[in-house]
């Protein structure tokens, strides 16, 4: 059965904006994105919001609900009483384009930045041979549907607007912690992520963890993993010196 909603819906541009009222219906079984999608059709027609696959698979529609980052088709209705008033913004760490849509291109600059996957030279297609359990170390980084909620809630950005040129931010310290697992990887992004990249500006409070619609474990499998390996090979006596005869 149906009842009417009160949403509060952020309108505007880069150049400002505010939170405008609505009141819109809502049937059973419904998600945030179905309502936003009635306020374009009822009310709002101009309303801006990207989606896509209303799946929860292609990161599309990921916004900021009642202050939560979230992606909209997978935030069910059913979650918030019926006297609650719910209010959607854009997400807070990206500069608005218009209405809930954010400029989301800093991430893919900082992808760029990444140094690909590098197998040995000698090694040809059809001969990479790998143990399942190497497969598996690094499985879990893949279900990445790049929403880009971490990079959003993590306040090493989102508090601090000057870091993002020294900061790539969880999901790409993910994906380099992603390729120094690959056991066919023979390139070395330690000093990249540390000097580049700026893990060593990460404080693991695991808010990138507890938004990640994929549930991956950014923080323990990921982030401090990867510290680890940077802290090995930057302090590690041991290491420092094999390192040295090594380049000899």
């Amino acid at each position: 059965m149906g009842y009417d909603a009160k949403f509060r819906v952020w309108r505007g541009d880069l150049d400002g904006g505010e939170l405008h009222d609505f009141t819109v219906l809502v049937n059973e079984g419904e998600v945030v994105l179905d309502i936003i999608h009635r306020l374009q059709a009822t009310q709002a027609p101009d309303l801006a919001v990207r989606w896509n696959c209303k799946a929860g698979k292609c990161g599309s529609c990921s916004a900021e609900v009642n202050g939560r980052p979230r992606l909209l088709c997978m935030t069910r209705m059913s979650t918030f009483g019926q006297d609650e008033v719910i209010t959607v913004t854009p997400m807070r760490t990206f500069p608005v384009i218009k209405d809930l849509v954010t400029d989301v291109s800093f991430n893919y600059e900082k992808a760029r930045q990444i140094p690909s996957f590098t197998p040995p030279a000698d090694l040809k297609p059809g001969e990479y041979r790998m143990k399942q359990i190497d497969v598996e170390r690094s499985q879990e980084f893949r279900k990445c549907i790049e929403c880009f909620l971490c990079q959003n809630t993590c306040h090493v950005v989102r508090d601090h607007e000057e870091n993002k040129t020294a900061f790539a931010g969880p999901r790409y310290l993910m994906r380099i912690t992603e390729l120094e697992m690959h056991p066919l990887d023979v390139g070395d992004r330690t000093e990249l992520a540390q000097d580049e990249q700026g893990l060593g500006l990460c404080n693991i409070t695991k808010c990138c963890t507890e938004v990640c619609p994929e549930h991956i474990k950014i923080t323990d499998n990921a982030l401090i993993p990867l510290k680890e390996r940077v802290a090995d090979r930057k302090y590690d006596p041991v290491v420092w010196l094999g390192n040295k005869l090594f380049r000899r």
